[in-house]
């Protein structure tokens, strides 16, 4: 027997909320070499054969560097993508450790007074991973 569920991840009918969070790739390396960011698109969870899957579809991040930005000692981001399309996947909630905040690396113009929050990680293709969010990303982010 199969079983599906979802949950929207729009916040009182407004834009989605596709927050980003550190996922665990590699539990026996500490700090970011351990880790990759990506963005939550949606949450769901199907039951199949007795077991129950709660899920995550993701877009990935990948690591600009193997050490943090010399200048800012901030960790840098980009998008990830395979033959020029975004990279998804679908990921067991429990590899997801914290909630992560990505800062844009702006550049010299303004930007538009269209561009919303929610634009923001659809638009830039370069981010600060921000270490100092919380005491928790401090610990995490090294």
């Amino acid at each position: 027997m199969y079983h599906y569920d979802y949950i929207d991840c729009s916040w009182r009918n407004g834009h989605a909320r596709k927050d980003c969070v550190f996922v665990i790739t590699d539990p026996n390396v500490q700090g970011m070499q351990g880790m990759d960011v990506a963005q939550v698109l949606t949450f769901f969870s199907f039951q199949l054969r007795g077991g129950f899957y709660p899920c995550a579809v993701v877009c990935w991040f990948n690591r600009v560097s193997n050490a943090p930005n010399d200048k800012t000692g901030l960790w840098m981001v980009e998008p990830s993508s395979i033959d020029g399309h975004t990279h998804f996947a679908v990921i067991h909630i429990e590899t997801i450790l914290w909630s992560a905040h990505l800062i844009p690396v702006y550049g010299t113009e303004l930007l538009p007074v269209a561009i919303k929050s929610h634009h923001v990680l659809d638009i830039f293709t370069l981010f600060y991973v921000n270490r100092y969010a919380d005491h928790h990303a401090f610990e995490i982010v090294c």
